[in-house]
């Protein structure tokens, strides 16, 4: 089976560190990653661009500018791509040229919008100028939804119904909701089913080593409303395998998901419905 990773992280962020360290037991690195990938056979990974500034807040750190990349990433992969990530505190006139020139690149397939850790819903104004370039050069945008990896993120604004709003407004443009919005996957899913243009990413719905994974799998009820939000929006084909990587390894995650999807539908979540989302992305597929 063809697997496409659909959400990793490669960049130098202090919790994402010390979560592979002392939770996720991950080789944080570009050569762990890769590793990881070869075992497990993964033909693609996409990374989301973000970046905390040294000395600075932290993460979310308002500082660093837009476009965000990875900087743990090499000058040249074919086997990571990322999605170019957004500060909408840094998103003037010259910030907005970064991105276009960065969305140029072919190695650079999405961009990404942390709602949640920046307190702006997708609605804003200030993102206006985002969805614009992201209709112009065909490229999906990337919302964080649902809990943040950060006490001080804000989840009214990481909420999946507010991205109804945004759905409706750029009909042309493809929009996925990172996370399929957990907790509040039930609203996930009719945001899903209600609008041609929302996807969703499967990544980031457990954190920690093989163990933890499998506590988690035999605890009763711990993953009913996932069950029930699938069962709701019943359409696999707008959903994509990810893990979310340093957060949790590849394998246990991949049987994870595995475990929630038909087989039938195997493909569908774990490869095709990456690369109908992220057209730039067949150019890197063998």
């Amino acid at each position: 089976m063809k697997i496409i990773d659909a959400h990793i992280h490669l960049s130098h962020i202090e919790t994402f560190q010390h979560t592979a360290k002392h939770i996720s037991d991950v080789d944080y690195s570009y050569k762990g990653l890769r590793k990881e990938m070869e075992q497990c056979d993964i033909s693609l990974a996409i990374g989301m661009g973000i970046r905390e500034i040294e000395g600075g807040e932290g993460f979310p750190d308002s500082l660093p500018r837009t476009p965000m990349g990875m900087d743990m990433m090499p000058a040249s992969s074919d086997s990571v791509v990322y999605c170019a990530g957004v500060n909408p505190y840094r998103l003037q006139k010259q910030e907005l040229l970064h991105l276009e020139n960065e969305l140029l690149k072919p190695e650079v397939v999405g961009i990404k919008i942390y709602l949640g850790y920046y307190p702006f819903y997708a609605h804003d104004k200030v993102y206006e100028s985002v969805y614009k370039l992201a209709k112009l050069h065909r490229i999906p945008v990337i919302f964080h939804s649902g809990d943040t990896y950060s006490e001080r993120g804000l989840l009214k604004y990481a909420h999946p119904l507010t991205l109804d709003e945004v759905a409706v407004k750029h009909r042309e443009v493809t929009f996925v909701m990172a996370h399929f919005g957990d907790p509040w996957m039930l609203d996930a899913a009719e945001i899903i089913y209600k609008n041609s243009n929302m996807y969703a990413d499967l990544s980031g719905l457990i954190v920690g080593d093989e163990e933890e994974v499998s506590r988690i799998l035999r605890t009763p009820h711990y993953f009913d409303h996932f069950k029930h939000a699938f069962a709701y929006c019943d359409n696999y084909d707008k959903f994509m395998f990810g893990t979310d990587w340093p957060l949790v390894k590849i394998k246990p995650y991949i049987d994870f998901i595995q475990s929630y999807v038909p087989s039938s539908s195997w493909n569908d979540v774990f490869y095709n419905t990456a690369c109908h989302v992220y057209p730039k992305i067949k150019q890197y597929l063998r």
